[in-house]
């Protein structure tokens, strides 16, 4: 039985499958302009744009900072959060200048139920 998920985590979900699509198909046409022709910073830019990539990566971004927010505030009605009030508000403080606690936070928040 597949598991209820909230909307911030279907956004993410979703979020990152599209990410993940558009990253594959940039890595192709990264392959094939390569053969062609060097990959210089104007002609990988151009790729980003044409193949979606940009906007994949937007949506992802803004999909983790609601997923993250969602996760922050369903956890303050948790019992586990009371006791450890202050080690899981640090957490949340480090989020944006810690990547590895950025996906560490996300991990958990997918897990909420």
């Amino acid at each position: 039985m597949k598991p209820i998920l909230s909307k911030p985590q279907l956004g993410y979900s979703k979020a990152k499958r599209k990410f993940e699509d558009r990253s594959k198909v940039l890595e192709k046409k990264i392959e094939e302009t390569a053969k062609l022709q060097e990959v210089t910073q104007e002609v990988m830019e151009q790729l980003v744009i044409e193949t979606g990539f940009h906007d994949a990566f937007n949506d992802l971004r803004a999909a983790e900072d609601e997923l993250i927010e969602w996760s922050h505030m369903t956890m303050k009605h948790e019992k586990t959060y009371k006791d450890n009030k202050q080690a899981i508000d640090d957490m949340y403080a480090k989020l944006n200048t810690d990547p590895a606690m950025r996906t560490r936070i996300i991990q958990l928040a997918m897990r909420v139920r």
